[in-house]
């Protein structure tokens, strides 16, 4: 496994120390989990989806919590009835618990979920507050004096 070192990325940026955290966190996982199998898909600048095939499993056997920078599914299936008579002879199909991580941008929220087919889709938008957008700030012309009135020029003649 190869180890990566960011240190002279950390000292010439501010501010990216979560982002830095998640790439040497990822580095050191080992064996990382790849089930369910997912794809990420960019929509628009704004908008992505996450698709999580999860077949097998109901509604109510998937969790999904949304928190600051955090997306985490979860799936746990319900427990088995003893009385069942059926016997399996080949369990192809997975049904064990999943917990499936997405760190998120900033004021990315989860807009939607559905379950259709196998396949659990999350729609996010990015969604900044106006105040966050970027504004234009007008540049004034003139002197300023020390209460911020501007001084007027007039030639004498």
């Amino acid at each position: 496994m190869r180890q990566i070192d960011l240190t002279p990325f950390r000292r010439s940026t501010i501010g990216f120390d979560r982002l830095f955290d998640m790439l040497e966190a990822t580095a050191r996982q080992s064996g990382s989990e790849n089930y369910p199998p997912f794809n990420l898909e960019r929509i628009s600048d704004d908008r992505y989806r996450i698709t999580i095939a999860v077949a097998g499993f109901k509604p109510d056997e998937i969790e999904i919590t949304a928190q600051q920078n955090l997306l985490l599914v979860a799936g746990k299936k319900a427990e088995a009835q003893d009385n069942n008579p059926v016997q399996m002879l080949h369990l192809g199909i997975a049904n064990r618990g999943f917990e499936r991580r997405f760190e998120l941008a900033d004021f990315v929220l989860v807009e939607s979920a559905n379950l259709n087919d196998g396949l659990l889709v999350i729609e996010l938008v990015r969604e900044v507050p106006e105040a966050m957008k970027p504004k234009k700030i007008a540049i004034g012309s003139g002197d300023q004096t020390d209460d911020g009135a501007a001084i007027e020029h007039r030639s004498v003649g």
